[in-house]
C-alpha cells in the first residue's frame, strides 16, 4: 500500500518541477487534491476498509496531503515571484542611461566682464557702490561740473523723463558717474569705489547702443597724485587682457568733471586686432583727477583732499577681449552667440585662478 502513496508523492513533485506557470500549476493541483484528483481517490478508498486498517492507511494518506499542500503551495509562490520579476524586468525603466544633454548657455560676456573687474579692484582694496538708474540732472550733470550747454544734456543725446513731484529733470543715467557723487555726499573720505551698471544714451550703431554698462571708479584721500591714478588703471589693464608687459599710454583730454583729464590707449595692432602687439594704439578708458568743483559741490574741501576718477566701457573692453565684431550682437538673444562666447557660470573670476 505504501508503494502507491510513494509514487503518487514522486509525480506530483516531479511535475511541480516541471511547472513554469500559473496554468501548469493549476492543473497539477486539480489533478492531485481535486475533487477527482488522484489524491482524493485514494482517501474515498478508506471506507471499504476495517477500523485498524483504514486508520493506518488514513494517517498515512493524510501526511501525504499535507505534504503534497505544503508542495504545491510553496510551488505556487515560486512561479508568481518569477512571473512578477519577469514582468518588472519587462516594465523597467533604466533610469542610469543618460539623457540627452539640452542646449546650454552660459555667463553672458557683460556679466563675466563685471565679474572680472571687480575682482581686480577688488583686490586693490575697492568696494562697489550702486546707485538709482533714474537720476536727478543735479547729480548725472550738475555736480559733476557738466555746463548747460554741453551737448550730452541735449535731448537727441539723452532720455529725459516726464517731471515727477519735486524731481523737475529726470533723465535716465548717462554714466555712472551720480554714484561718485552720491559716495560723496554720504561718505566720509577716504573712498575708493568702483560703480558698475547700466547707463543710457540717444545712440545706436555698430558700436554705440542705447543701453550699454560702464564701470566707473572713485578714490579720494590725502595726497593722492596722477601717480596713483596712473599706476592703478596700468595694474588693471594688465591683469585684465592678460599681458604682463601690455603697453599703456596716457593723452591729455577734456572732462568737465575732471583737471586734468586724460584718455587711456592700450598697445595693439590695427593689422590682426591683437591685443599688445604692434606699433598702434587704441583708446579703452578715461580718467583724471577730480575737479576742485566737484569736491566742492559735495562738500569736500579741494585743499584737504584730492582724488582721481576713471570710466570704462564694459561692452567695448569684453569686446576687445573676446574679440567680439558688433556691439548689437550682446543684445539679441541668440543662445548661439552665448554658447559661443558664454562662460561657464560655475566658474568664477578669481585673481589666484587667472583671469
Amino acid at each position: 500500500m505504501s508503494d502507491d502513496v510513494d509514487t503518487l508523492r514522486q509525480d506530483c513533485l516531479a511535475a511541480l518541477a516541471e511547472a513554469t506557470d500559473q496554468r501548469a500549476w493549476d492543473a497539477i493541483r486539480v489533478s492531485f487534491l481535486g475533487k477527482s484528483g488522484r489524491l482524493t481517490g485514494l482517501l474515498k478508498q478508506l471506507g471499504r476498509m476495517d477500523a485498524e486498517e483504514r486508520k493506518v492507511r488514513g494517517a498515512q494518506l493524510n501526511r501525504l496531503r499535507d505534504e503534497l499542500t505544503r508542495a504545491i503551495e510553496d510551488r505556487g509562490r515560486e512561479i508568481e515571484t518569477a512571473a512578477l520579476d519577469a514582468r518588472l524586468a519587462a516594465e523597467r525603466v533604466d533610469i542610469s542611461v543618460p539623457v540627452v544633454e539640452a542646449a546650454r548657455g552660459g555667463l553672458h560676456p557683460v556679466s563675466q566682464a563685471v565679474e572680472e573687474i571687480t575682482a581686480i579692484f577688488g583686490a586693490m582694496g575697492f568696494t562697489v557702490a550702486e546707485g538709482p538708474d533714474i537720476e536727478t540732472d543735479w547729480h548725472n550733470f550738475s555736480a559733476l561740473n557738466t555746463p548747460e550747454h554741453h551737448a550730452a544734456r541735449t535731448d537727441h543725446d539723452t532720455f529725459y523723463l516726464p517731471p515727477e513731484g519735486d524731481d523737475r529733470n529726470r533723465v535716465l543715467r548717462t554714466q555712472t558717474s551720480g554714484v561718485q557723487i552720491r559716495t560723496m555726499l554720504g561718505q566720509k573720505p577716504p573712498i575708493r569705489i568702483i560703480a558698475p551698471g547700466r547707463t543710457y544714451r540717444a545712440d545706436h550703431d555698430a558700436t554705440h547702443s542705447p543701453m550699454f554698462h560702464q564701470c566707473e571708479g572713485l578714490v579720494i584721500d590725502q595726497g593722492i597724485t596722477l601717480g596713483h591714478l596712473k599706476g592703478t588703471l596700468i595694474e588693471f589693464l594688465r591683469v585684465f587682457f592678460g599681458k604682463p608687459d601690455l603697453p599703456v599710454r596716457f593723452r591729455a583730454s577734456y572732462f568737465p568733471f575732471t583737471e586734468p583729464s586724460m584718455e587711456v590707449d592700450i598697445g595693439w595692432s590695427r593689422k590682426t586686432g591683437e591685443i599688445g602687439g604692434g606699433e598702434d594704439w587704441l583708446e579703452v578708458l578715461g580718467s583724471g583727477m577730480v575737479h576742485p568743483r566737484v569736491l566742492a559741490n559735495c562738500g569736500l574741501n579741494p585743499e584737504e583732499w584730492q582724488g582721481f576718477a576713471f570710466g570704462m566701457g564694459i561692452e567695448r573692453l569684453s569686446m576687445l577681449k573676446n574679440g567680439i565684431p558688433d556691439l548689437r550682437s550682446f543684445y539679441e538673444s541668440d543662445v548661439r552667440w552665448l554658447t559661443h562666447y558664454g562662460t561657464d557660470p560655475l566658474a568664477p573670476a578669481l585673481l589666484h585662478e587667472g583671469i
